[in-house]
C-alpha cells in the first residue's frame, strides 16, 4: 500500500469513527410518550425514566413527557411506527397490557415485530380496587354480587373487552362460573381515569394495578380487594393486601413496564439507549426511585427483552383464544 493510500485509509477510518460517535451521542430532544392520559401506569413509567436518566447523568437535560391516549397504546404505536420510525430521541412506554392488545391485533396493521423493544424496568401486579366505603370487603363479596345481577356492578377497566384489565375480572368470573360477557364494563384510558371514575362514584369496581392505586390507598380513599401476585407483597404499605390466590382464585397477573423505540432507529442509536438502561438498571439509586413508584424488580434489555416480548405475545394469543377473543 502506498503512503497516499494509507492516508486515505486512515482518513476514511477517522470519518467512520466520527460518524459512529456522532450517531451514538445523547439525543438532542429526548421525549417519552405515555400512551394514555396523565396519572396512570404509562405516565408513571415515563416519569421514572425522566428522573432516573438525569439523576444518573445519562441525560444532561430533562426528558419531556408527552401524552398520546387512544386504544391503550394503539395510537402511540401506530404514530411512532408510521410517522416517527427513525426518531432516536423518542421512547414509548409499554406494559403487559400493550402486549396483550398486540396479541389480539388491536394495534391495527402493525404487530409485535414493528418496533425495537428496548428495556423493561420494573413490574407491578394487577389489582381489584373499590372505594373505601364499598360494601365489597373481599373477592367473594364481589362474586356474590356479580352472580346475583352482573348488570348492577359497573366495572371500570383500562381498554375494552380483551384488555388486561378486562382479562383480570374475566378470569375471576371464569373461576366463579360466571360468563365474562355478562359483566358490565366501562372502557377507560388507563389507571388515572379508573381512579377518577371510581372515586367519583361512576363505577363500583376498578380493574387496575397496584402501582396506580397506592396513592389513593395511602390517602384512605380506596381499598384493594385483591392483588394478583403469587404471595403478599413485602412493602409495609402493601403487606395487608390479600392476594387473589389466598382467597381461592388462582390468578396471577404481573404488569411489566418498559420502553420501545421506532423501527428505523439505527443500531448505534439503539445501543446507546440499551447501554444507558443497562447502567441505569444496575444502579442502587434507580432501585430506590423504582421502589418509590411501587414497582418491583424486573430488568431486561436488548435481545433478551425482544425474545421475552415475542414469547409473551404468543402466550397471550393462546389466552385470547380461550376467551373467544380471536380465532
Amino acid at each position: 500500500m502506498t503512503l497516499s493510500m494509507r492516508r486515505i485509509s486512515v482518513a476514511a477510518s477517522c470519518m467512520l469513527l466520527a460518524t459512529q460517535l456522532w450517531a451514538a451521542s445523547e439525543p438532542k430532544r429526548p421525549e417519552c410518550i405515555a400512551p394514555a392520559s396523565p396519572g396512570g401506569g404509562f405516565d408513571l413509567t415515563c416519569k421514572l425514566a425522566q428522573s432516573a436518566l438525569v439523576n444518573e447523568k445519562i441525560l444532561t437535560k430533562p426528558m419531556r413527557v408527552t401524552y398520546m391516549p387512544g386504544g391503550v397504546g394503539a395510537v402511540a404505536y401506530n404514530a411512532v411506527v408510521a410517522q416517527r420510525p427513525a426518531d432516536a430521541g423518542t421512547l414509548v412506554a409499554w406494559s403487559s397490557g400493550s402486549l396483550l392488545n398486540l396479541a389480539q391485533g388491536k394495534f391495527g396493521r402493525f404487530d409485535e415485530n414493528a418496533v425495537r423493544w428496548l428495556a423493561a424496568v420494573g413490574t407491578s401486579y394487577g389489582a381489584i380496587a373499590v372505594k373505601a366505603d364499598s360494601p365489597y370487603k373481599n373477592l367473594d363479596d364481589l362474586v356474590k354480587a356479580l352472580k346475583a345481577d352482573p348488570s348492577k356492578v359497573v366495572i371500570g377497566s383500562g381498554g375494552t373487552v380483551g384488555s388486561q384489565d378486562w382479562m383480570q375480572t374475566a378470569l375471576i368470573a371464569k373461576a366463579a362460573g360466571i360468563n365474562p360477557r355478562d359483566l358490565r364494563y366501562v372502557a377507560l384510558e388507563g389507571g388515572g381515569e379508573i381512579a377518577t371514575a371510581l372515586l367519583g362514584g361512576h363505577i363500583q369496581v376498578g380493574s387496575t394495578d397496584i402501582s396506580d392505586s397506592m396513592p389513593h390507598i395511602l390517602s384512605g380513599d380506596m381499598r384493594l380487594l385483591a392483588v394478583f401476585s403469587e404471595q403478599r407483597l413485602d412493602e409495609p404499605e402493601m403487606k395487608n393486601i390479600p392476594t387473589a390466590k389466598e382467597q381461592g382464585y388462582d390468578i396471577v397477573w404481573p404488569v411489566v413496564r418498559g420502553f420501545y423505540l421506532g423501527p428505523k432507529v439505527t443500531d448505534e442509536e439503539y445501543n446507546w439507549w440499551k447501554d444507558s438502561f443497562d447502567k441505569l438498571l444496575a444502579s442502587e439509586d434507580f432501585a430506590k426511585l423504582r421502589d418509590q413508584r411501587e414497582l418491583f424488580p424486573f430488568a431486561m434489555t436488548g435481545e433478551e427483552l425482544d425474545k421475552y416480548v415475542k414469547k409473551q405475545v404468543a402466550q397471550y394469543k393462546t389466552l385470547a383464544k380461550e376467551f373467544g377473543l380471536i380465532q
